[in-house]
């Protein structure tokens, strides 16, 4: 087992290698992320008034 210290020495050259994105691709995939979860919304708020409007028509049929 690596001692404490080579152990961190170890992780420090490993994230020295770690590519991290620019601010500009951290805002262009936040934009995606939050346009994705709009276009999701919809869809499901959607779905959810057609089975609404789908089950109360025929719960209005057995009146």
């Amino acid at each position: 087992m690596a001692n404490p210290f080579q152990f961190m020495q170890e992780v420090r050259t490993e994230a020295n290698k770690v590519t991290w994105p620019t601010r500009r691709e951290t805002m262009i995939t936040t934009g995606m992320v939050l346009l994705m979860v709009v276009v999701a919304s919809a869809f499901f708020v959607a779905v959810d008034q057609a089975l609404h409007f789908i089950v109360s028509l025929f719960l209005r049929l057995g009146h």
